[in-house]
């Protein structure tokens, strides 16, 4: 239930560093201009325990509420990542909810085990046993994530002892269709229609990536300061669900499941 009084003064004691900390790891790229985020507006901390987990991570909450981590994709092969949440299973949370619930009712939050320093999604992103998403919304809201799984990476853990499919290897991308993918590689061309605008890994006629980008989120992206001659040749990184068309295909859902990994270079164009 929602805190209040005494028992609002002894949960802000107890999470104050961690709310800190998870204030930092939400801090945007530099590259990134200031934008109203409804979807990422918080409420009030609150506090919760964690009782079990439902389908695809979804939090089983002892209050009876439905929620699910912010800034995650729940893995395909998610044993370990189910082993790490479980682990937390009825010590207190301090619940930080953002936006309006989804679809089926569940909230998505910011869940730290109390007393412990411990964020859920953060942990999990660190250990590699999650990859970082926007999910339905417009943007990340908690773009630092990123940091954390770009060292997990490194450092090959979890999901990542596994390379990801280059973006130029459509046979590896094809294996994974209706799957969410994190795929790299150097834009050999962009072409800015008027409603999309088609980023290709591949020359015309050879098997790889394109990704779409509706016209929004091109918008988005300008306003960062790229575009399509900036683009052109850099090396780049985009994650979501592969699709087949006349080849592989990952519609670009938010403009932060999009980065230019040579971001100076690009930008001094």
């Amino acid at each position: 239930m929602a805190t209040g009084g005494s028992e609002g003064g002894r949960l802000r004691g107890k999470v104050g560093p961690v709310l800190a900390w998870l204030a930092a790891t939400a801090v945007a790229p530099a590259a990134a201009a200031p934008r109203p985020v409804p979807e990422c507006r918080t409420a009030p901390v609150r506090s919760d325990r964690l009782t079990d987990l439902g389908a695809r991570g979804e939090l089983v909450l002892a209050s009876g509420t439905r929620a699910v981590l912010s800034g995650l994709n729940w893995p395909e092969e998610a044993g370990a990542a189910t082993a790490w949440l479980l682990g937390k299973r009825d010590k207190a949370l301090a619940l930080t909810a953002r936006g309006e619930p989804d679809r089926w009712g569940r909230i998505r939050v910011d869940a730290v085990v109390e007393g412990e320093a411990v964020d859920l999604a953060g942990g999990l992103v660190a250990d590699g046993l999650a990859m970082v998403d926007a999910g339905e919304g417009d943007s990340l809201c908690r773009p630092g994530l990123l940091a954390l799984e770009e060292t997990a990476r490194r450092g090959g853990l979890g999901l990542w002892r596994t390379a990801s499919p280059e973006a130029r290897d459509g046979a590896g991308l094809r294996a994974r269709a209706d799957r969410f993918v994190v795929a790299q590689g150097r834009l050999v061309s962009v072409g800015e229609r008027a409603t999309r605008t088609y980023l290709d890994f591949v020359p015309r006629g050879q098997d790889g990536l394109t990704v779409t980008v509706s016209k929004r989120t091109w918008r988005r992206l300008q306003e960062r300061g790229l575009s399509a001659a900036s683009l052109r040749g850099r090396l780049v990184r985009v994650r979501g669900i592969v699709t087949i068309g006349r080849g592989p295909v990952i519609d670009l859902a938010s403009a932060d499941m999009i980065e230019v990994l040579d971001e100076e270079r690009a930008l001094r164009r």
